[in-house]
């Protein structure tokens, strides 16, 4: 006997609308089931895919995160939150685990990857010397060597976002300003920095920072050839700051003891 039938026998008036109820419910489940699938379909072909492995340094945490879909980014949020309060508490082991996995999770978000990475390159590297005895306890070299390990750790995650934003400027430069402000490496930060002014949409400051790079090392006539070259190609927008780069070429011109009839002519 059918549940409506059965219900339709009852002389309980609850139970009979309950009945026609349930009965609804079920066949709109069935009724819906095939829109379900290709809804569920849709949202996770919008989402990068999630490595096999990739959830192992949080387990243990908490999250449950294998079946999430097109939930994902909105985890992600919900975690990143958690990686405050966890940044607070200076828990290195936990905050390393939590940003691979907020970075996992969401990875089409360059925030996370570029504050992921000033995390390790700025901060935990404080935390360590301060674990170790402070900085006047702790020797320079070993300073330098704590600064370098995590600077590591941070290149290794900007390499990963970039296999994703392959033309992103901002990563490029993430990685110039960890090797110039963390690891005074202007050879390396002039590199990146470079890298950085070439890629679509990049900021005019980085090819003026490549080019001060240039200048620091020695390399005079490399930064000269190069601002003049950068002049003739900026656009005629107060962005672009062309008076301040053409200042910079005379200021090489005098350096260089050019004579005046070499020297850079800005028309065209």
């Amino acid at each position: 006997m059918s549940i409506v039938h059965s219900l339709q026998g009852s002389c309980c008036p609850r139970l009979r609308v309950f009945g026609w109820m349930l009965l609804g419910l079920i066949c709109l489940g069935v009724l819906t089931r095939p829109f379900e699938a290709s809804a569920w379909q849709a949202l996770q072909t919008r989402q990068p895919a999630m490595p096999p492995n990739a959830l192992r340094p949080a387990l243990g945490q908490g999250l449950v995160v294998a079946v999430l879909g097109g939930f994902r980014t909105v985890i992600a949020d919900f975690v990143w939150i958690r990686i405050n309060t966890i940044w607070e508490r200076r828990d290195r082991v936990t905050l390393d685990a939590m940003l691979r996995l907020v970075t996992t999770l969401s990875p089409q978000t360059e925030l996370f990857w570029i504050n992921s990475a000033r995390m390790l390159a700025y901060d935990v590297p404080h935390w360590r010397i301060r674990e170790e005895g402070g900085y006047d306890q702790v020797p320079q070299s070993r300073q330098r060597a704590i600064d370098r390990e995590q600077a590591e750790q941070a290149f290794v995650l900007l390499q990963g976002a970039r296999e994703i934003h392959p033309n992103s400027a901002r990563l490029y430069l993430e990685t110039g300003q960890i090797y110039l402000n963390r690891l005074q490496d202007e050879v390396n930060a002039a590199r990146w920095f470079l890298l950085a002014s070439q890629q679509p949409g990049a900021p005019y400051y980085a090819a003026r920072i490549y080019a001060e790079l240039l200048r620091r090392q020695g390399k005079q006539v490399e930064a000269y050839n190069y601002l003049r070259h950068l002049y003739r190609h900026l656009p005629d927008s107060p962005y672009a700051q062309k008076p301040i780069i053409f200042d910079r070429i005379r200021e090489l011109e005098a350096l260089l003891n050019m004579p005046i009839g070499q020297r850079f002519n800005p028309a065209p």
